[in-house]
């Protein structure tokens, strides 16, 4: 195979290119977000951030403690398919906990890194578990997929008078989203009896029951996060459009790779928003929204972690090569 034919990722110049790219953007971002913060008023936020009412406090922090019991349930969907043992509680314990720590650190260590090893600890096999991350996954992304192409083909956001940018372009990504979303439950309809195998994984897609279970728990969970945000908002923006705002940042989130999105959202939020409200009770809102649905989640988590940890030493059980070698050391 000649040079020109060989594939990019082969080219030794390849992986500086990706690395120029990805720092460029990463400081384009990082400049937006520093001019923007040079234009905010912080004592204005801080004095926002306390007039919040105690009720929209509480409101926000009972609709973000519901969206967390139901992405709690998503390794339920993973449980039933894979037919491991484990008790409700415990299933739901480490989806809140890698959640948790997948808002605030990023994927790899949340998502990935905390199922894996508690998981591993509580005796679930590698293979089940690759198969429960993946089912989190397909829950969470179709179910965004569904909601945002509902949202950007009905209630686009409304751009501000200096863009040179109509809602056509969001529609088009709306239609692309839905119809992703309808694929997936007709892959799943045609494909459920079906089996594949990937570099030794097996591929079992759900039934189409299961499939629209997914799409309706994730759906309900995005909601209820634009939700949180609305009702810190006070109702100065209306939801369908916190909505569709909110999608918006996820998908810059995605593209900056930035763990939690931290300055991305408030960034998206500022840009789209903030010639409706002033910025500074739009941030306190965010800030708000930000300790109520990932820091003080963290916070239980971490202690939830150290008792998973404790409990999931006594759990455990010995492989076949762990009690051969204790039986040596008792012989």
């Amino acid at each position: 195979m000649t040079t020109a034919a060989a594939p990019l990722a082969h080219r030794p110049w390849w992986p500086w290119a990706k690395r120029a790219v990805v720092v460029v953007f990463l400081g384009c971002v990082a400049a937006l977000v520093v001019k923007q913060a040079r234009t905010i008023d912080w004592s204005e936020v801080v004095d926002a951030i306390q007039e919040l009412p105690r009720w929209t406090l509480l409101a926000a922090a009972a609709l973000a403690a519901c969206s967390h019991l139901l992405y709690s349930c998503y390794d339920l969907l993973g449980r039933h398919l894979t037919r491991h043992k484990l008790g409700t509680g415990t299933v739901m314990g480490v989806t809140f906990i890698s959640y948790a720590f997948n808002l605030n650190l990023g994927s790899m260590v949340g998502g990935f890194g905390f199922r894996f090893r508690l998981y591993s600890r509580l005796g679930i096999k590698y293979d089940d578990i690759t198969r429960i991350v993946a089912c989190s996954l397909l829950t969470n992304w179709t179910g965004y997929l569904l909601v945002a192409g509902v949202a950007f083909m009905f209630w686009p956001p409304q751009l501000p008078p200096d863009w040179k940018l109509d809602s056509g372009g969001l529609r088009v990504v709306g239609a692309i989203c839905l119809a992703a979303a309808a694929g997936y439950v007709a892959f799943c309809i045609w494909a459920h009896e079906r089996r594949w195998s990937i570099r030794g994984h097996r591929i079992e897609p759900p039934k189409a029951r299961m499939a629209l279970l997914q799409l309706a728990m994730s759906g309900l969970n995005w909601s209820l996060i634009a939700a949180v945000i609305w009702v810190l908002l006070q109702g100065r923006v209306d939801y369908p459009h916190v909505l569709t705002v909110l999608l918006t940042s996820v998908m810059a989130t995605l593209i900056v790779r930035v763990p939690g999105g931290l300055g991305v959202l408030e960034t998206v939020f500022v840009a789209l928003l903030g010639f409706q409200v002033p910025q500074g009770q739009l941030l306190a809102a965010l800030l708000a929204y930000r300790g109520l649905y990932y820091l003080m989640p963290l916070l239980l988590a971490a202690v939830a972690y150290a008792v998973t940890e404790i409990r999931a030493r006594r759990l455990r059980v010995p492989t076949s090569g762990t009690r051969a070698r204790r039986a040596k050391c008792h012989v």
